[in-house]
Parts: structure tokens; C-alpha cells; sequence
């Protein structure tokens, strides 16, 4: 059984071919008291499958085979709400432009700033769930 969004923790999917990010950024979130799955690669996100998707995506952009634009696109096609943000080290505006365009909620170069991506993560799970109908308890 999936719980509603507003009993549970909110449950974030960090995707990035970088080991090292990935290690990082699930202490950082689970030290926020987020649940968190992590993924090697855009297509190993993409496969996951399963109803109950994340809160929120944290997505590099730069992997290979399948590239952070193409997990984007991919979730934009299958009509998911789930808000992504962009994380990559190969930062520059055109990046940036096409990554808000698809609908990302926030950009950041790495190294990401901790508390700047978890006030990202928090506006992007609280809108999502407004949007959704509810309030926080």
C-alpha cells in the first residue's frame, strides 16, 4: 500500500553516474530526514519503475548513455509531476536555459552548495504537495 504524500517521508531519487555524489548526497539528504534511492545512471532511474514515484528527483545532467535532458524529457513525456533538480559539473547558461526549460526546479553546479539544494528540495516537495491539496501537518 502507498501512503499519501502528506504521511510519509517525502522520498527523494538522486540520479548521477558519479559514485562519489551519490554517497554524498544520500548522507546529506538522510541527515535531513529524507528517504532516499539512488541511481547510477538515467536509465537505471528510468526502469525503476513502480507507482509510487519520488518526491522529488535530484538529477545530474552529464551521464553517459542516458543524459539528465533525456530523463527530463522522458518524465515529461510520461506526464510525472515529480519535480527534478539539476545538478552538473559542466555548467554553463545553455545548460541552465534548457534544463529550466524542461521544468527543473532548481540548477546548481557542483560542488552544490548542502543547504542551498535542501531549501531547493524543501520549496519543490511543499509546492508539489500544495498543488496536490494538502498542508503541511
Amino acid at each position: 500500500m502507498v501512503l499519501p504524500m502528506a504521511t510519509r517521508t517525502p522520498r527523494i531519487a538522486v540520479v548521477d553516474d558519479d559514485p562519489f555524489v551519490l554517497r554524498g548526497l544520500r548522507r546529506l539528504l538522510r541527515s535531513a530526514g529524507f528517504d532516499v534511492d539512488t541511481y547510477a545512471s538515467g536509465a537505471a532511474f528510468l526502469n525503476a519503475g513502480g507507482d509510487d514515484e519520488p518526491d522529488c528527483v535530484v538529477l545530474d545532467l552529464h551521464m553517459p548513455q542516458t543524459t539528465g535532458f533525456e530523463v527530463q524529457a522522458q518524465l515529461v513525456k510520461r506526464g510525472r509531476s515529480t519535480p527534478v533538480i539539476v545538478i552538473t559539473g559542466g555548467d554553463d547558461l545553455e545548460a541552465q536555459s534548457r534544463a529550466l526549460r524542461l521544468g527543473a526546479k532548481g540548477y546548481f553546479g557542483k560542488p552544490v552548495d548542502g543547504e542551498a539544494l535542501l531549501a531547493t528540495i524543501d520549496a519543490a516537495i511543499t509546492t508539489r504537495r500544495a498543488q496536490a491539496g494538502w498542508r503541511r501537518p
